[in-house]
Parts: C-alpha cells; sequence; structure tokens
C-alpha cells in the first residue's frame, strides 16, 4: 500500500506533515470507545492540508521539525538525488523547506528561526538563500488522454516562467531564450520548447545570478503513472525523459537536483547518463527518518495535545512502516 491504511475503511490521519488528505471521519477512536475528533486536537494548531512550508510556519501551526534534512542531504556530494516514499509522507513539504531554504531570492532567517537547521551557523552562511532555486511539481499532471496531461505539463511549466518573471527583463539573458520563455509562459511552446523547459530556464537563471542552479522537483514519476493508468506511456515518456533527462544530464547550469517520487522508474532510463546519481529507497538508512514520524514524534504531539493515552491506538493504526532500520509512522 502507499500510504494508505493497510486495513480497509480506516481514514487517513489529518496529523502530521502538512499536505496529508483530511478525512472526513473521526481522528481516531479510544480502546474505551471514545471518539476523538478535531476538537480534542484544539490544544495544537494542526496545518490541515497544508503542503507550503512557509504557510506553516507562518501561520504558527504544529510542526515537527524535519529540518535536519537539509544538514544530511548537503553532507554528500552528488548531483541528481532522488528520494522514493510512498504517499501522503510530507514529500511535497519537505521539497517546499527546501525550496525557501536555498532560494537566492529570499531571506530566510526569521522563517527558520528556532529550527534544528538554524543551530549550524555555517551551514547557513553557507548555503541559505545563496543560490537560484527552481522548484516545481509534477503532482498535478494528469489525463484521461495525452492531450489533457500534455495541457498540465504546460501549465506546470508555465508556472514555473510566471514565478521568474523577472528573467524575461534581464540584460543578461540570451535574447532567444526570452523567446521561448514568452512562449513557454503562455502555454504556446512547440514541443521541443516544452522539452527543452527546464534547461533554457536554468540556462537563463544561472546567466541572471552568475551562479548554478539547484533543481527540485516533486513527484516526478506521476505523469508516468497517470499515463501509464490510461494508455498514453509511450507520448508521456518521450516528454518527461527528455524534460527531465536534459535538466540533470551534462547540464553545466546545474548545482544539483533533489527529486522525489514514490517509486525509481529504472527502465525508462530518465536518470541514465545523470552524472554522481544516487537513489535513496525505503530500504535505506540515510534520511530515514526525514519522511514521517517516529514514535518519539508522535508521543510528543499526543503529550502537547494532552492525549498521551492515545499512542497505543495511534500504533495501531498508523504504524508499521520500516524505513531503513527504524519504525515510521505515517503522517
Amino acid at each position: 500500500m502507499r500510504g494508505e491504511s493497510s486495513q480497509p475503511g480506516r481514514p487517513h490521519s489529518p496529523v502530521g506533515h502538512a499536505g496529508a488528505e483530511v478525512s472526513s471521519a473521526p481522528f481516531f477512536v479510544l480502546a474505551g470507545g471514545d471518539v476523538v475528533g478535531r476538537d480534542r486536537m484544539a490544544k495544537v494548531n494542526l496545518p490541515y492540508g497544508i503542503d507550503d512550508f512557509v504557510k506553516v510556519r507562518e501561520s504558527n501551526c504544529y510542526y515537527i521539525d524535519k529540518t535536519v534534512f537539509i544538514k544530511e542531504l548537503l553532507d554528500r556530494t552528488f548531483d541528481v538525488n532522488l528520494i522514493t516514499r510512498p504517499r501522503r509522507f510530507g514529500k511535497t513539504l519537505t521539497m517546499s523547506m527546501l525550496a525557501e531554504f536555498f532560494d537566492i531570492r529570499k531571506d530566510s532567517r526569521k522563517i527558520f528561526e528556532g529550527l534544528e537547521i538554524a543551530k549550524d551557523t555555517e551551514c547557513c552562511s553557507e548555503w541559505m538563500n545563496q543560490w537560484p532555486v527552481l522548484f516545481l511539481t509534477l503532482k498535478d499532471v494528469d489525463g484521461r488522454k495525452f492531450d489533457s496531461a500534455y495541457g498540465m505539463v504546460q501549465f506546470v511549466i508555465s508556472s514555473a516562467c510566471g514565478e521568474h518573471d523577472y528573467l524575461s527583463d534581464s540584460d543578461k539573458v540570451l535574447e532567444a531564450d526570452k523567446k521561448v520563455f514568452h512562449r513557454l509562459l503562455e502555454q504556446s511552446g512547440t514541443p521541443t520548447d516544452v522539452k527543452t523547459a527546464l534547461f533554457v530556464l536554468m540556462r537563463m537563471m544561472k546567466a541572471h545570478y552568475g551562479k548554478k542552479v539547484i533543481l527540485l522537483i516533486d513527484e516526478y514519476d506521476v505523469p508516468l503513472a497517470k499515463a501509464s493508468d490510461n494508455g498514453y506511456y509511450g507520448d508521456m515518456l518521450e516528454v518527461v525523459r527528455s524534460l527531465l533527462g536534459m535538466a540533470w544530464k551534462s547540464n553545466p547550469n546545474l548545482k544539483f537536483a533533489v527529486v522525489t517520487g514514490c517509486l525509481q522508474i529504472a527502465k525508462e532510463s530518465i536518470f541514465t547518463g545523470a552524472n554522481n546519481f544516487i537513489a535513496n529507497s525505503v530500504s535505506n538508512k540515510k534520511y530515514q527518518d526525514c519522511f514521517g514520524f517516529s514514535e518519539g514524534e508522535v508521543a510528543a504531539l499526543l503529550e502537547d495535545a494532552e492525549l498521551q493515552d492515545a499512542l497505543p491506538e495511534m500504533k495501531k493504526w498508523y504504524d508499521g512502516y520500516i524505513f531503513g532500520d527504524k519504525e515510521i509512522y505515517c503522517p
């Protein structure tokens, strides 16, 4: 099962990493039969349905500190780092956190104030808000037909261009790239424009800032999974293999790429040719407690909510995953 309870009829937990789908069912039932709903959890401000790190922090939502992941990520040398985890384990929120930490356009000191990574002043000095960042999620690329899904790819790329619209006015960017940029922004680009979009955007950002670009791709495998379900896998593979492959294969504009998904699609050579590629699955000890909650983290949450006695029931419903050699709860 990919992040859902293994027992039919049991609801998803609305607690944990922001972005988890909120169930309409009660939160959980204690051993004595008492239902614990959201009113009982009102002692903590839970981030229901939020997968934006800044919003979680600025809304003063309850946040289980996973910022140590940033340091663990930077402790390894890589060009492309693929991290696979089941659905609903906070991948999008984590990528949003990375984007906020690295993005050269921002001042994130207040957002990270009081969190674990802020204690590492050397790391923050070298990496916080020091690099151009291109962040996009492919989780919404879906459609019953290829044309519909391809339109969603165009929309995702257009949204990325809109976020970096300053590039169209930069005197450091090639005029030819600006023309491609405008077509992508208006969703009128040619198939070649779309397939080369990330490479062109990163080239423009590198020219503008004079620094290599950190690329963050969330849920990279969703377009192909949906395509496989709906019968246009070959057409979507052609787009995705070029779009992503060109972004990290011998790309002089790339600082490094972090990619998340549910599965590693090995046979389609999306990552073939990527220099210094590493993959981290649920069987690896690296990052083993950076996605999902440890039992100690769940116990701390329940204590803050004054529901200490609920841990056995929470364990019964949401435990059962082993990442590396650590027991992990599904958020």
